[in-house]
């Protein structure tokens, strides 16, 4: 199974080997709990209190790594902005509350090369792919948001881009705003000449997903 759930005392740490990055949060933020190739499983709840552990979830870019507790605290919210990070050379990292067809997530990290085998999910095919995207373009003039939180619908048109509705602030990788919008299309397919805007050249290329 893609999806499986670790058992604690106190919390239950979900896992979907699907949508990990390895972005390695978990294990260099707390080793003792996130211990890979450990013999009985990789995750080990009762050695980190619910707090620490929520912390360093929180920090999984991908949403590959979730919680439950079980103490009676506070289940993880949406964040007050919604943002879309540029990953330099790679994908889209959401953090919002995010619809994505049936799905509803807090955190994903979007293919934005074309060559992910689990799109719309980045898989990491973007470093063998040698895909190059700045992580800090040019910002747009953009208005401020009356509201920064909220649903964000993110819709894969067939063969083509993201659609992406909702408050948004589209951020570059260092936090800098690049655009404020409330509707956006994004390039998927890698080779927009105006990243991380579509362009249409995934109709030209003959993009399929």
């Amino acid at each position: 199974m893609a999806s499986r759930t670790t058992e604690g005392e106190a919390i239950d740490i979900g896992f979907d080997t699907k949508r990990c990055i390895h972005a390695r949060n978990c294990v260099l933020g707390r080793p003792d709990v996130f211990e890979p190739n450990a013999p009985g499983g990789w995750i080990r709840p009762q050695r980190a209190s619910v707090e620490r552990i929520v912390q360093v979830v929180e920090t999984c870019p991908s949403g590959a790594l979730t919680y439950q507790r079980k103490d009676g605290g506070a289940q993880e919210q949406p964040p007050a902005v919604n943002t879309i990070r540029l990953r330099e050379d790679g994908p889209l990292a959401l953090h919002a509350d995010i619809r994505l067809g049936e799905e509803a997530t807090l955190r994903a990290v979007l293919c934005r090369c074309g060559a992910s085998q689990h799109k719309p999910f980045c898989d990491g095919s973007h470093a063998k792919a040698g895909f190059r995207a700045t992580g800090e373009p040019v910002a747009k003039d953009s208005a401020a948001l009356e509201a920064r939180d909220g649903p964000l619908t993110v819709t894969p048109q067939q063969n083509g881009c993201l659609k992406v509705e909702g408050n948004l602030e589209i951020v570059s990788g260092t936090g800098r705003m690049v655009e404020r919008t409330q509707r956006a299309f994004l390039c998927r397919c890698g080779h927009s000449a105006n990243k991380p805007w579509c362009d249409g050249t995934h109709k030209k290329i003959g993009f399929t997903a």
